[in-house]
């Protein structure tokens, strides 16, 4: 049997992130991948230069296109930057039964937002109940909740508790915006709370490792793995990408280049 991940977001014309780093990730870990195309950017290591949505009747066609298919194992959710793209979504996934990992993308490494003021409501209250995970980082669990950014593990935690009231049924809290000799990311289920702890990695390379990172989880889930042992195993993959990523040579050096989702398979 194949295991399927499907990527539902934006796609960076770079190829460091969204669907290209959902796709390139979800093949490096053994899941054949498909996609649903939510937004074009035109976008390189520099930043975002412009933004284009499809059409939520173009996504809608492209759900249909993939579920009447392909026998899906996983899905994974991206840049959803309007409401009428959330609702369609939204309605698509409660006929759906896979587990969903929603990866809130609002600003990318770059500072540029990514999600319009207006969608976040709709994102809260549409997308999050249906989330098997949600995978914020520091500023997004900040913006999902409505409260500062947290500083300190007790602030995380709190706002994991906030997320999962709001539907979540676990959320994980990714650490890298935090200070520290380790990235802490605390995943928290309702009852349980985990902690994941690396060392931090010094590199420009770090585009698109929220993407990966949450496609890894996928692509995890996917292959049949648990909740726990999917995010274990993805935050080791991403660990070995940022690593081997400090010798990938893409982009002009002012911005910040790609992970190396190959490491495994080929070296920088």
């Amino acid at each position: 049997m194949t295991a399927i991940a499907l990527t539902i977001a934006g796609s960076d014309s770079g190829g460091g992130a969204g669907i290209q780093a959902d796709l390139k990730a979800f093949s490096a870990l053994g899941a054949y991948g498909a996609s649903v195309i939510t937004a074009i950017t035109a976008q390189n290591t520099r930043g975002v230069s412009a933004v284009e949505d499809i059409s939520a009747t173009m996504i809608a066609a492209q759900m249909d296109a993939v579920f009447s298919d392909l026998d899906i194992n996983a899905i994974k959710i991206g840049m959803v930057s309007r409401i009428d793209t959330i609702l369609t979504l939204s309605a698509k996934l409660r006929e759906q039964p896979q587990p969903v990992v929603l990866d809130p993308v609002m600003v990318a490494t770059s500072g540029d937002r990514l999600l319009q003021e207006g969608a976040i409501e709709t994102l809260r209250t549409e997308l999050l109940p249906q989330a098997t995970l949600a995978t914020p980082n520091l500023p997004e669990a900040a913006l999902l909740t409505g409260t500062a950014i947290a500083k300190d593990r007790d602030a995380m935690l709190k706002q994991a508790e906030l997320i999962v009231k709001l539907g979540a049924r676990a959320v994980l809290i990714k650490g890298g915006h935090g200070g520290g000799e380790e990235s802490v990311d605390l995943l928290f289920d309702g009852q349980a709370v985990q902690e994941f702890a690396m060392p931090r990695i010094e590199t420009k390379n770090d585009h698109g490792t929220g993407c990966t990172l949450a496609a890894a989880i996928t692509a995890h889930l996917a292959l049949g793995l648990s909740l726990v042992d999917a995010v274990g195993l993805a935050k080791d993959y991403l660990q070995g990408a940022l690593a081997a990523g400090r010798d990938l040579h893409v982009g002009s050096g002012s911005g910040h280049g790609p992970v190396h989702h190959f490491y495994r398979w080929w070296p920088a």
